[in-house]
This record gives C-alpha cells, structure tokens and sequence, in this order.
C-alpha cells in the first residue's frame, strides 16, 4: 500500500463530498478562513454530539441488557475500567476523520492530520478491548472458586500480544504504511525482541507450566526458603507471584523461579483432610526401669493400660514358665519396663481423642537415644486441619502425656538450669567452705 493509500482507501468509501454541510460552507462563506473556522466548529460539535449519543446509546442498550440478565457485576466492571468512555470515543474520531476535507487545508496537511485523528480511534478502540480482558480476568477472579487455577497470566499473555499488533497497527497509519510492511520489519530485529523480552518469554513458559499441571494456585500455603516465602498465595501474575507471610508481609517471587526452583505446597495437605502432629517427648534415661509386681497392680487403675497389662502379663509369665521348665537363669526372664507402658498408653490415648483422624496412620515409636535423653515420638493426624484447632489439639495431647509421665515413674529430661547449680551449692553441712579448702589447696 503507497503512502497515501490508507487515506484513499477511507475517503473512497465515506466521501465528505457527499456531506450537504460541505457545499452549505462553501456557498455562504466565501472567505477561506471562515470556511475554515466553521468546519472545525462543525466537527468538534459532531464529536461531542456523537460521543453523548454514543454513550447514551451503550448506558440504555448495554447496561439495561446486563441488568435484566442479572449480570450486575459485568455492568460495575465496564464502569471501573470505562468501556463506555473509550468506544464513545472512538466511534466520534473514525467519523470525525472522514470529514476533515471541511477544512480547507493542502493535501499533505490534511493527510497528516487524517493520520493522527484516525491513530488516536484505534487507540482508543484498543484500550476499550485491553479493559474487557481486565473485566473478564476481574470477573474470573470473583466467582471461582479459589481452588482453581488462575487466568490471570493468560490474560496479560493476551494483552501484550493485543497491544503488540495495536502499536504496530497505530504506527503503520501514521506512517500510511502497510501493516504487513512493519510486521516484515520486525524479523530482522527478532534477536534484539527475544534479549529485550527474555523475562518475558520466560514468564510465559512457566505461567503456562503452573496452570496447565495444576502446580500452583491462589490460596495455596507456600513454603520457598531460598526466597524468605512463607504463607498464602495472593495472586499469580505474568511475572510474579506475591506471598503473604504469616507476619503479614508479601514476598514476591518470579514466575519463572516458581517453575524453576522446588517449594513445598501445603494444598494436598488441606485436601486429604487430615494435617501431621509429629512431636517427641525426650524421657530422662536414668528414669526407665523394669517394673514390679506393685507397680503393676498399681497401673491396672488406668482404664486404658487394662488390655494391654493383660495381655502383657499372660505372655511374660508363658515366657518365664517355659524358660523355668527348661531349667534357664530367671535373670533371663522378660519383664514389663515403664518406658514400654508408657507408650503403650500413649498410643490408646491417641487412638481415643477426638480431633485424631482415625483412618490415617497413627503411632508412638521410641527413636534412638541422644544425650538429650530417649526420644518419644507421637505420630498422628488431626482431622481438622486449621491451625488454631491444629495447634489446641497437639497441646491438649502432649498436655496430659506430660502430667501422666511421673505416673509411670519417668521423668522428661531437661538440661540443668543455673538454678539448679546454685540448689546444688547452697550453704548446707559445709560444703563451700570444702569446695573453697579444694580451690585454696589447688
């Protein structure tokens, strides 16, 4: 297309020559400046009365279909992002620009100003579309459900390539040149595009990897140490995602670091219904021992202990029988131990609580002795996977295995504090005037 084709093209089909104004202007002012000033006066007056009949075209039309279809909150959004501003402003440029031959002007000013007026519609045009993708990302983000994936960075997606072909478009009329031209253009700059927008690209690719494979959503509880991130998901866009910490600050991260790098998503634990209590309490050693006949006979008063001393008991003593029978050394025998009561105990008492998920996995193992003293650890699941009620259930459970520890003759061991060190020093029989004879001699 030449330069002047655009133009051609236009006028060709809306001829202001057929425009009865025209030849009125040019019949009762003969002077060139009045019929200058008064086709101006004229189309600034077509502008603005078409822009009012415009919107009260789209207010009447559009706004009472959106009412009477009960869809209320597309009508708020097209008054937020101002759809009805934009194209009633469009519409009155297009038609103003196929009549600015009322201006008596040269050729190659009215091509100029043809160019800006009809530039300056699309873009206006182009912004009118650009808000009706915010209204639907908008519209999206209020009635799904917050478990499903968001749209967001297809929609951002759809506006930088929209707004792409919009410049190219504007330019092009600008310069009365083809579009086809420009786009041809940009094939020997594609290595300059792919370095500018690398981040871009890169967003793009893992936007689409996250929404596709279900990988990350708002609402999500994140966790992602390398970036400080640890809370709720509260929006994915094209090119961050942004994470409100439990202190209630917000992280943001790249999209393309989310797809990249690893993080831990506590979605699937919210689903499965059931959330871990894994705690261990660390039991002094010096306090296990074997239990006697007494001591068992005293611990049969706990309901929860009856099956198991029960059973216990029966086995032992079939045990200790056959190795008597066979002559063996009693020491040999098997003996119930306070330690293995003790879980034994725990773990009914877990398998009764309630808030305790009963269809998942549920134990109290001992782990390996450290010099902190034998771990005991309960292992379990709420069935209420809040964390306030998280948190009330794990205490009520290590609450009351805490107070029924010295039942058991154990005792929860507990590094020495500098209180205890003054307890063991204090004035009594002598003892720091002996401890200071040791120091005087040394």
């Amino acid at each position: 297309m030449s330069e002047s084709g655009l133009l051609l093209e236009l006028e060709s089909t809306l001829n202001v020559s057929t425009w009865p104004v025209r030849d009125w202007i040019y019949q009762y002012l003969p002077e060139p400046w009045m019929q200058g000033l008064a086709g101006a006066l004229f189309l600034v007056l077509l502008f603005v009365l078409l822009r009012m009949v415009t919107k009260t075209v789209l207010s009447t039309v559009v706004g009472q279909a959106l009412l009477r279809t009960g869809k209320k909150d597309w009508l708020d959004l097209l008054i937020k992002y101002r759809i009805k501003d934009r194209v009633s402003t469009a519409i009155p440029l297009f038609m103003v620009a196929t009549g600015l031959s009322l201006i008596p002007m040269s050729q190659e000013t009215l091509q100029v100003v043809f160019r800006i007026v009809l530039a300056s519609g699309f873009f206006y045009l182009f912004r009118a579309i650009s808000g009706l993708l915010l209204c639907w990302q908008d519209f999206k983000d209020r009635t799904q459900a917050q478990s499903a994936a968001s749209i967001k960075g297809y929609i951002q997606v759809a506006r930088i390539i929209f707004w792409s072909f919009g410049v190219i478009l504007v330019i092009s009329v600008l310069m009365g040149k083809s579009p086809m031209l420009m786009l041809s253009g940009l094939g020997a700059l594609s290595a300059v595009l792919l370095l500018v927008f690398k981040d871009t690209l890169l967003s793009v690719v893992a936007s689409s990897q996250l929404n596709s494979n279900d990988m990350l959503r708002v609402g999500d509880w994140i966790e992602m140490p390398q970036t400080g991130a640890d809370g709720f998901v509260i929006d994915i866009a094209l090119h961050t995602v942004k994470v409100q910490n439990w202190d209630k600050t917000v992280t943001t991260i790249p999209t393309y670091q989310l797809f990249a790098g690893s993080y831990k998503n506590w979605r699937h634990m919210f689903e499965s219904g059931g959330r871990r209590i894994k705690r261990s309490l660390r039991v002094d050693a010096s306090s296990v021992r074997f239990l006697s006949e007494a001591d068992v006979k005293d611990l049969k008063r706990f309901a929860l202990l009856g099956p198991y001393l029960k059973e216990k008991q029966a086995d032992i003593r079939a045990f200790n029988e056959e190795l008597s029978s066979e002559g063996g050394d009693p020491i040999n025998g098997r003996r119930l131990t306070n330690i293995g009561t003790f879980r034994a105990y725990a773990n009914e008492y877990i398998k009764r609580k309630k808030g305790v998920h009963p269809d998942m996995i549920m134990m109290v193992r001992m782990m390996e002795p450290t010099a902190e003293g034998i771990p005991i650890e309960v292992y379990c699941f709420s069935d209420d996977t809040a964390w306030i009620n998280y948190e009330r259930l794990q205490g009520d459970i290590f609450d009351h295995l805490l107070a029924i520890l010295p039942e058991m003759g154990l005792r929860l061991y507990q590094a020495p504090a500098g209180s205890d060190f003054r307890e063991a020093f204090k004035p009594n029989g002598g003892d720091l005037h002996y401890i200071k004879e040791i120091l005087d001699d040394a």
